[in-house]
């Protein structure tokens, strides 16, 4: 990657109306864990100089929620468009030497460090003023539209609200993740006008802004249209729960762990799996468990917070809660360990 450094703004303001919740849509639970610590998680290994998280909606609770993370945060007290939120941040900013600024929303649990990554190398070595990532849809519905000239390149950004009949048709979107020049981001943000049918400030208007001052704008698509999926309603948090627990049973699978019916298991991120070990359908593994080498889970048993030794078997419908199982051990079907390193067999 360059020299050049750079931040990172995390759009988490919104409230979310689809889902249908009393709580801050960022902190849903996708895959054991607040759909926004998937997103942070993604960004801190490209190692920014500063990541900002603009609250608005239930902004204490998220800003707790993130408590843990190396984060600024910036408020946006009234819910005035996707512009409005980024500008929220950019006092965020005067203490810190960053060329480019990666934006992106706090609701998109499925992007990859790698595509992130891919996408910023991109932006800074061909010296772009701003990229945005697309993605080519089979159904766009609700997303931005690309609207390119007759040349394929990138002049604006119609939301779907505001779009033609015709735009509506078009099936490249915007995946609501760029890279930005750092002056030219927050000067453009003055340029943001609210003449939309939502009368909001919206961020991808910036793009046109972009053209008419002589900055053509690149387009990144990200190929894999799974990891642009925004979470906006109750159906697609359990398509993320599902496209999540799936690349990390295949990961285990990869690593010499053997996952009988995998569509049937439900295992946390936090486990540690060793080889040649057997996890029989229709398992529950959560919290922080390890399991040694060798080992066999048999179906409808339910494993939290546990550590199990090598070459254990544990039969049918059992229960393990902080269990400490040791090597070479057997368990009965039914076993239930709550709490405790004894165990009661045929419980």
């Amino acid at each position: 990657m360059s020299k050049k450094s750079f931040s990172a703004i995390v759009l988490a303001a919104g409230k979310g109306t689809r889902m249908k919740s009393a709580f801050a849509k960022v902190s849903h639970n996708v895959f054991f864990k607040p759909m926004i610590y998937h997103v942070l998680d993604a960004l801190l290994p490209l190692q920014a100089n500063q990541i900002v998280v603009v609250t608005g909606h239930q902004a204490e609770t998220v800003e707790r929620l993130c408590s843990d993370y190396n984060v600024r945060f910036a408020r946006q007290t009234e819910q005035l468009g996707t512009g409005h939120a980024v500008l929220a941040a950019q006092n965020s900013f005067d203490d810190i030497n960053s060329d480019v600024i990666m934006i992106l929303c706090g609701d998109t649990p499925l992007i990859q460090t790698e595509t992130l990554k891919s996408m910023l190398d991109n932006h800074i070595s061909e010296g772009h003023i701003l990229s945005v990532m697309t993605a080519v849809a089979e159904n766009p519905t609700n997303y931005g539209r690309i609207l390119l000239d007759d040349t394929g390149c990138l002049q604006a950004i119609v939301e779907e609200k505001d779009a033609t009949s015709e735009q509506k048709k078009i099936n490249e979107i915007n995946a609501g993740i760029y890279c930005i020049d750092k002056k030219f981001l927050f000067s453009a943000l003055k340029n943001l006008k609210t003449d939309n049918k939502q009368g909001e400030l919206y961020f991808t208007d910036i793009v046109a802004i972009a053209n008419s001052q002589g900055f053509p704008v690149n387009r990144f698509c990200c190929l894999n249209i799974e990891e642009t999926l925004g979470v906006n309603s109750r159906m697609e948090l359990a398509s993320a729960h599902q496209i999540l627990q799936k690349r990390f049973i295949y990961k285990l699978m990869e690593s010499g762990v053997t996952c009988i019916l995998p569509e049937t298991l439900s295992i946390s991120g936090d486990t540690v799996i060793g080889r040649d070990t057997v996890i029989s359908p229709n398992v529950f593994i959560g919290g922080k468990c390890v399991i040694g080498d060798n080992c066999l889970i048999s179906s409808f048993s339910c494993l939290l917070n546990s550590r199990i030794g090598d070459n254990v078997i544990v039969h049918e419908h059992s229960y393990l809660n902080g269990a400490e199982v040791e090597s070479n051990s057997t368990l009965s079907p039914g076993t239930h360990i709550n709490n405790s390193i004894s165990c009661t067999e045929g419980d």
